[in-house]
């Protein structure tokens, strides 16, 4: 059994989109990312680092003691090793698909952080900072968009591990301000995705509007500060 500490954010639904696609056995373990619990004694132990997800595999590979595994990217390459599953075993072919997951992992998603950082939710709207990580973005939707002109999936012919690294990602571009009719290569492939049951069956787990609407004890765990002064917004879904 594999307990999957959880918070519904991108990163979260990566994981929870494997286990559902691998087929896997788990539970989830809430981790309430506005009220500090990645902060906690018993989850840093689990994660130096205090950010989901979390995996602790009880059953892995070969026996032995349970196996704790941290970073998003790191826990797809470890079930796809587990399941045999969504990665490719020749050299070729599975380097491929990991060098489009550190593509993601380095690029995809913490400039879309960004983007949607300074642009929902900082209390100051700074344009230099706005139009530095949109257009930043923008390229990164680009890159992405002529790779599935050329390919049917991120990595090649076949859905893999990529695919579900950037998935949750993309699924947040109506709340960036982007719209994939920009990019018809995406469009298509994002399309295709979100047609697959148990990729939906993932993204149902901790489904829930993320509002842009913060307390200051909120901001400061999710973002390290304290802002002087929050204007309040309007309810904003992560999740169309």
């Amino acid at each position: 059994m594999i307990d999957l500490h959880f918070a519904p954010t991108p990163n979260g639904w990566k994981v929870s989109i494997m286990l559902e696609e691998c087929e896997l056995p788990y539970t989830v373990v809430p981790v309430n990312i506005t009220r500090g619990d990645q902060f906690k004694v018993e989850f840093r132990t689990l994660n130096p680092n205090g950010r989901i997800p979390v995996i602790v595999d009880s059953d892995p590979p070969g026996g032995g003691a349970p196996v704790t595994m941290f970073e998003s990217g790191a826990i797809l390459l470890y079930l796809a090793e587990k399941a045999g599953r969504l990665c490719p075993r020749d050299l070729r072919g599975r380097y491929q698909v990991q060098q489009w997951l550190m593509w993601q992992m380095s690029g995809l998603g913490p400039m879309l952080g960004q983007n949607g950082h300074f642009s929902l939710y900082a209390p100051e709207k700074l344009p230099y900072a706005i139009e530095r990580y949109r257009n930043e973005a923008r390229r990164l939707y680009g890159v992405l968009n002529d790779r599935l002109g050329e390919t049917a999936y991120v990595a090649g012919d076949d859905y893999s591990i990529a695919d579900i690294a950037c998935f949750p990602w993309v699924m947040t571009h109506k709340a960036q301000g982007f719209s994939l009719d920009e990019f018809v290569h995406v469009r298509r492939w994002f399309a295709e995705l979100r047609e697959r049951p148990l990729l939906q069956k993932g993204l149902a787990v901790g489904r829930r509007a993320i509002s842009k609407t913060l307390d200051d004890k909120a901001r400061e765990n999710l973002f390290g500060t304290r802002p002087v002064a929050a204007a309040a917004r309007e309810p904003q879904r992560w999740d169309s």
